[in-house]
């Protein structure tokens, strides 16, 4: 590729005037050749060519250097001593209550144990949350490769892997027995991709669809009644943790606590990459067209710009829960959502 510089390349001859030529000029020429000299009445644009033999850095001029975890050094010791003082309370509290009445300490002692178990039970939850996320995650990537490359090999074994996702799930034994049977005659990996999608994973998405649509109708409608912004904060950030935690259970997530945290984090991260809450919809533009101006008070309107966005936000988590990619349909976008909001928000401004 080549630039063009818009000034001669030669020095003028002698006794030429210096003049201004426009660039669709008939006078001037475009020229590859930096030694070429411009006649009496032209002039010439030379092309500089790109230098295209300059080495490029090497990957770890631009790489961080790895430093010391302070950090992490700060976590570990920070916890230990949390631990130990905690151990230590609980030892001192069991002796002072052995030491006053035996009963009274086996008791503390049982309660220890109780607590101790919970809390190996919370952390086993945990992290099974984390590794069932991390597997749909990979799935869902592994499933998109195997589409793109039309592998039907890795297809084939991936969506093995989906069906026994699905495997204790009542409602998806038809789905989970056409794919099988599907497996067993298709022989491209983009087709059974788009078959799981139909056949299986099309129940999903319309619940899926379902839940978003009702969280929205919910916060639209809070919104508008309710008499404080403080009020609408807390609706709308309870509902749409209430409504990720059912999405992604709906598609096998089952996320516990710490779960819940990386799944709103890769939310978040979605919903950048994608152009943040109103990313492709244009909502301003699309509440505007509707006419709600003009027909909903100031604040239904923002009942139903929070709906929206409400929407949004759960669009995103189908798209982080769901197992595998959109390829053969198109993911719920905000627009479907629209009609049914306004719909909700002018009858209550009725």
């Amino acid at each position: 590729m080549t630039d063009t510089k818009s000034t001669s390349s030669a020095p003028p001859r002698a006794g030429r005037r210096p003049a201004a030529f426009r660039l669709d000029d008939r006078k001037v020429r475009l020229t590859e050749d930096p030694a070429a000299v411009p006649d009496n009445d032209e002039a010439l644009i030379a092309a500089l060519q790109e230098e295209t033999d300059t080495p490029r850095l090497p990957r770890a001029a631009s790489t961080p250097k790895p430093t010391f975890g302070f950090g992490k050094w700060f976590a570990i010791g920070f916890g230990g001593l949390v631990s130990l003082a905690v151990g230590l309370a609980v030892d001192a509290l069991i002796r002072d209550l052995f030491s006053k009445t035996e009963w009274l300490g086996w008791v503390g002692v049982g309660l220890a144990v109780l607590a101790a178990l919970g809390l190996f039970g919370f952390l086993l939850r945990e992290l099974l949350g984390v590794i069932r996320l991390g597997k749909i995650d990979h799935l869902r990537a592994a499933l998109a490769k195997a589409a793109e490359e039309d592998d039907a090999r890795a297809a084939g074994h991936h969506l093995k892997e989906l069906i026994a996702l699905y495997q204790d799930r009542p409602e998806t034994a038809r789905g989970r027995k056409l794919l099988a049977g599907h497996m067993r005659e298709v022989i491209d990996g983009r087709d059974l991709v788009v078959l799981a999608e139909r056949d299986l994973l099309s129940p999903l998405d319309l619940e899926a669809k379902r839940i978003v649509m009702n969280s929205a109708r919910r916060v639209s409608l809070v919104t508008a009644v309710s008499p404080r912004a403080l009020v609408d904060l807390l609706a709308v950030l309870i509902e749409n943790m209430r409504t990720i935690r059912r999405i992604a259970a709906l598609y096998g997530g089952r996320p516990g606590t710490l779960g819940f945290l990386r799944l709103a984090r890769h939310i978040a991260t979605h919903l950048a990459l994608t152009g943040g809450m109103a990313a492709g919809d244009s909502l301003a533009s699309q509440v505007l067209g509707h006419g709600l101006a003009a027909r909903l008070s100031a604040r239904l309107g923002e009942g139903v710009i929070n709906g929206l966005l409400t929407s949004r936000i759960g669009i995103a988590a189908i798209a982080v829960c769901r197992p595998a990619p959109f390829i053969g349909t198109r993911g719920p976008t905000v627009t479907e959502f629209l009609s049914e909001i306004v719909k909700t928000t002018e009858k209550e401004d009725r």
